[in-house]
């Protein structure tokens, strides 16, 4: 008799709604209760799959149902950079020590068209982590103190006509929030319009 291959997890039954919540910090809670251990959560996040209408699964290879995330299931911990200008290298590090460089593959995205006074202490920016089903991906939204690092290595360029500072990494520009024209000369913006 031939040996039974494993099981994938497609073709793991589906369970429902698992009783997982990913807090808006980073903190996975199993039935209300914070997993301590990082090797678990680690884990839990590799197996972690988003399906065509945005929902959240775990799909390990016996069973497979999804799970509650308030935000983003990633946080960008840390900030290392390479480099200068077009030729930056901006690498995050995840609360599960996923090390990801932002590029053409891991775009960083932000709400930053909008007017400071409509986005409170600033837009909050995403890393993409991995691809998901259809449009949605797995994210990482970037950590308060890794935001102030990102702008402070913020340059002003334009995006879809509208002034705006962003980043560089590995020669792509990540917008990150919206620049008044009368808080710069224009002869300082790139005379490029990059895309968001």
């Amino acid at each position: 008799m031939p040996p039974v291959p494993p099981r994938r997890a497609a073709d793991a039954d589906p369970c429902g709604p698992l009783p997982f919540l990913v807090k808006r910090d980073g903190t996975w809670l199993y039935r209300g209760t914070p997993i301590r251990r990082k090797p678990m959560i680690c884990l839990f996040a590799s197996v972690l799959t988003r399906d065509a209408q945005g929902a959240y699964w775990l799909e390990t290879p016996t069973e497979r149902g999804t799970i509650t995330v308030e935000d983003a299931p990633l946080v960008a911990v840390e900030l290392h950079w390479t480099g200068c200008g077009r030729d930056q290298v901006l690498s995050f590090r995840t609360n599960v020590d996923l090390v990801v460089c932002a590029g053409p593959d891991h775009p960083i995205h932000a709400d930053w068209d909008m007017p400071g006074a409509d986005c409170g202490a600033g837009p909050v920016p995403y890393l993409h982590v991995r691809d998901g089903a259809g449009d949605y991906a797995i994210q990482a939204r970037i950590a308060r103190a890794v935001y102030y690092e990102l702008a402070a290595l913020a340059v002003p360029g334009a995006c879809r006509g509208v002034p705006c500072l962003g980043v560089w990494s590995q020669n792509v520009f990540f917008p990150l929030s919206r620049l008044s024209p009368a808080d710069l000369p224009q002869e300082d913006f790139p005379q490029e319009d990059f895309p968001a």
